[in-house]
C-alpha cells in the first residue's frame, strides 16, 4: 500500500483511508472491528470517522461510529498501528441535538467552547489520549458544500470567524490532544484563508482538505486541486463511488434492498437527478466495456489524482470492502481516461 506524507507534518497515511460512516446505523460493531482488521491486512493504516456518526445523523446514533473504533482499539491496543481522523460539527439546523447548551441562533457552531468539548468528547468516545488529524466537518459561514454549486453571499450572516475556530484547534495541539489539522467540504477562498492565517497568526497549518470527488463531481479540480499540489495541503476524497450510484446498481431505477437510497429515500439525494443518472449509465457502460468493476473503475480514477493524499473508502459488506481495496494498485490506461474525460466533458459536473 502506498503511503502518503499528511500536508507538511510528520504522519504518513495510507493512499486508501477505511471510512466509517456506517457503523453504527447499517453496520454492527463486530462488522466494524471486522472491517478494520481486514483493511489492516492491505496496509491500510488510516481511518476516518467525525462526531455526527453514523449517518444520517441522528440523535440517537450520535457518537456510535467513534464508539465502535473505541471498543476495537481498547479490544485490541492496536492505537500505535492506526492513523484516527475526526470532525468537529459545524452549524446545521437539523444537529440540534449536538451540544444544544452552546447553541448560538439556535444553532451548533465552531466557536472556541465547541470546539474544545466536541474534541474531549470524541476522545473519550474513542478511549484515545490523542486524535491524529482534527478537522472542521464543513465551513460555520453559508457557502458552496453538500451539493451548492452557485455561491450567494446570505445577509446579515455572522459566522464564527475561522480564526477563532483554528486558535482552538491550537489550542489542542498545544495540549498534545491532536496532531495536525484538516478542513472538510471547503471552497478555495476557505482553504487559502486558512493557510494565510497559519502564516499570519499563531494556529496551525491546514494538513488536508476532505471533500468530495468523484466521477460525477470532479469540482475539486476546479479551484482546490492547484491549492493542494502547490501548498501541500491534499484531499482527502470522500464518497469516490457517488454514495454507491456509480457501482451501477441504481441503474435503471432499481432500487436494491439494504442499499442506502432504499433505506433513506431523501437523504442522499444529491445524485439522483437527470444529469447525474445519465452520465453515471455512461461511466457504468464504459467500465463494463473495458471488462472492469464500475466500482474499481470509479475508485481507481480517484486513487490515481495528483492531488490526492487519501481516498476514503466506504463499505457495508466484506465483499464491497475487498473490491475498494484491490483498487489500491490499479492503474487505468490512457485510452480509457480519455474516454472518461469525454464523459465529462459531455456532462460536467452533474452532482456538485
Amino acid at each position: 500500500m502506498d503511503m502518503r506524507r499528511l500536508g507538511r507534518t510528520d504522519i504518513h497515511v495510507s493512499k486508501i483511508c477505511l471510512g466509517t460512516m456506517t457503523w453504527g446505523q447499517q453496520n454492527t460493531e463486530e462488522e466494524g472491528h471486522a472491517q478494520i482488521e481486514k483493511a489492516l491486512d492491505y496496509g491500510v493504516n488510516f481511518l476516518d470517522t467525525a462526531e455526527m456518526y453514523s449517518v444520517p445523523a441522528r440523535e440517537e446514533t450520535y457518537g456510535s461510529t467513534e464508539e465502535i473504533i473505541g471498543s476495537w482499539l481498547k479490544k485490541t491496543g492496536k492505537r500505535q498501528d492506526v492513523v484516527i481522523a475526526s470532525k468537529v460539527a459545524g452549524p446545521m439546523p437539523t444537529l440540534k441535538h449536538i451540544r444544544p447548551h452552546l447553541h448560538r441562533d439556535g444553532r451548533n457552531d465552531l466557536g472556541r467552547k465547541s470546539v474544545l468539548e466536541a474534541c474531549d468528547a470524541s476522545l473519550k468516545r474513542l478511549g484515545t489520549d490523542y486524535i491524529d488529524l482534527y478537522q472542521v466537518h464543513w465551513p460555520s459561514r453559508r457557502t458552496n458544500f453538500f451539493g451548492a454549486l452557485r455561491f450567494r453571499p446570505t445577509e446579515g450572516e455572522t459566522p464564527v470567524p475561522l480564526e477563532e475556530t483554528l486558535s482552538a484547534m491550537q489550542e489542542l495541539v498545544d495540549a498534545g490532544k491532536v496532531r495536525a489539522i484538516g478542513l472538510s467540504n471547503e471552497t478555495p477562498w476557505g482553504v487559502s484563508h486558512a493557510l494565510s492565517l497559519s502564516e499570519l497568526t499563531e494556529v496551525p497549518r491546514v494538513a488536508s482538505v476532505q471533500n468530495p470527488y468523484n466521477l460525477l463531481n470532479r469540482s475539486y479540480e476546479v479551484g482546490l486541486a492547484e491549492i493542494s499540489l502547490r501548498e501541500d495541503c491534499g484531499l482527502l476524497a470522500y464518497s469516490p463511488l457517488a454514495s454507491g450510484f456509480l457501482t451501477g446498481k441504481y441503474m435503471n431505477g432499481a432500487r436494491p434492498e439494504g442499499a442506502r437510497f432504499t433505506l433513506f429515500s431523501g437523504t442522499f439525494g444529491r445524485y439522483l437527478n437527470e444529469g447525474g443518472e445519465a452520465a453515471m449509465e455512461k461511466y457504468v457502460t464504459l467500465a463494463r466495456s473495458h471488462g472492469l468493476d464500475p466500482a474499481q473503475m470509479a475508485n481507481a480514477f480517484v486513487n490515481m489524482q495528483p492531488f490526492l493524499t487519501s481516498n476514503i473508502i466506504g463499505a457495508t459488506t466484506m465483499e464491497q470492502l475487498k473490491t475498494a481495496l484491490d483498487t489500491h494498485d490499479m492503474v487505468l490506461p490512457k485510452d480509457l481516461i480519455k474516454e472518461i474525460n469525454r464523459i465529462e466533458t459531455q456532462h460536467p459536473m452533474p452532482c456538485p
